[in-house]
């Protein structure tokens, strides 16, 4: 058996009145200037002016970059480094999802071992720890905040760079049910089901290991149990803080198991297209699931039990179709679109598309290699 290392933050805060404690934590590290690495909406919200002014109680100053995309770029990565080294700050925290996490690790990434966040495309491709990163989780989803898994746009080849490396895990990620309540329904559905295809991926991926899979299939069943909730009640507290636990769950898992081909691809439409990653996910998990049937089917039968179905005297092959028909069913209810065509995806670029997915570091532990040809027809049935 191979030697299984397992990443994560070494302080996990989680449960409703979480930040407040991160805080009163953080004055007990000797911390002097943060940069807080935001976007405008969680401005415009005032969570990034209460956290300044929480901080402040705490006799640390903070400086806001607020201006993190959806799909962070290597712009983004730039204009943060600049204001970091402006401010002379000696650690950041990020709030928000993905976005604001992923841009803060290659901030924080960049600031420490220097040079240009492409030279890190890869995997553990750093020579030292990067600066200390606090994450604060707003979304349910991404579990960025416990990853060493870094996406970056680059904005000159409108590709997705997958960073994979040890050093951009946090030194604490912070899980606060009250910082979710006010997500809209659409991003409630869309980080959701992004925490069913990290925690599906995790589970069949070639790495996945005992730990893993407790995680994986723990986050499965708690999703399939309270997104619906979340989405259709974002004050349901209970929903919220059940999702929350869930995609941290899926995030361990994937943290350690890596992901798979879904995630290959669906990085290609959100960095050719500026797409949404949570809901490029949900579109492509179930074609990508059918193509690993060949090979998964016992595994995919574990999910459909994990989401609540009878598997009793089932074959594997039909475990596997009962797991598919469950996750298309459950994007439905959350109202996802069913196909890629509505979102202004064309089958002209799925060639370019499909070479690019298979270079990304996602697709190595999926678990059976597809050809070029093989991509392409699952973008196309994904339509």
């Amino acid at each position: 058996m191979n030697t299984a290392t397992f990443y994560m933050p070494s302080v996990n805060l989680i449960g409703t009145g979480a930040l407040a404690q991160a805080v009163v934590e953080l004055s007990q590290l000797g911390f002097k200037h943060a940069l807080i690495v935001t976007d405008q909406p969680l401005v415009e919200l005032g969570y990034a002016g209460d956290l300044q002014q929480a901080l402040a109680k705490q006799d640390i100053q903070a400086s806001i970059f607020d201006q993190v995309q959806a799909n962070p770029t290597t712009g983004n990565v730039e204009a943060g480094l600049a204001l970091l080294r402006q401010k002379e700050c000696d650690f950041v925290i990020s709030l928000g999802g993905g976005s604001p996490h992923d841009c803060a690790k290659g901030i924080a990434l960049v600031a420490s071992n220097g040079g240009d966040i492409r030279d890190y495309e890869g995997v553990d491709r750093s020579a030292k720890p990067q600066l200390p990163l606090v994450a604060i989780n707003t979304t349910a989803g991404t579990a960025s905040e416990v990853t060493r898994f870094c996406i970056i746009t680059d904005e000159q080849t409108h590709i997705k760079m997958a960073i994979v490396d040890k050093n951009v895990t946090p030194i604490m990620s912070v899980n606060d049910a009250e910082l979710m309540k006010n997500m809209p329904k659409s991003l409630t559905a869309a980080t959701g089901m992004d925490a069913l295809t990290h925690a599906v991926e995790a589970y069949v991926s070639t790495a996945a290991n005992p730990i893993t899979d407790a995680c994986a299939i723990k986050a499965i069943s708690l999703i399939s149990q309270y997104l619906t909730r979340a989405v259709n009640d974002g004050h349901d507290m209970q929903a919220r803080e059940q999702m929350a636990y869930a995609q941290l769950l899926a995030g361990m898992a994937f943290n350690n198991a890596s992901l798979g081909y879904v995630h290959a691809m669906a990085h290609q439409l959100g960095g050719f297209y500026d797409l949404p990653h949570g809901v490029c996910n949900a579109i492509l998990l179930p074609h990508v699931q059918r193509f690993n049937s060949q090979v998964a089917s016992d595994r995919q039968t574990d999910i459909a039990a994990a989401m609540g179905l009878d598997v009793r005297g089932l074959s594997a092959e039909q475990g596997a179709k009962l797991c598919i028909d469950a996750i298309v069913s459950l994007a439905e209810q959350v109202g996802i679109p069913a196909g890629l065509s509505g979102l202004g995806v064309q089958e002209s670029d799925f060639a370019t598309l499909a070479t690019n997915a298979m270079k990304d570091a996602c697709g190595v532990t999926n678990p059976i290699q597809p050809s070029h040809e093989q991509v392409v027809a699952m973008f196309k049935a994904a339509m």
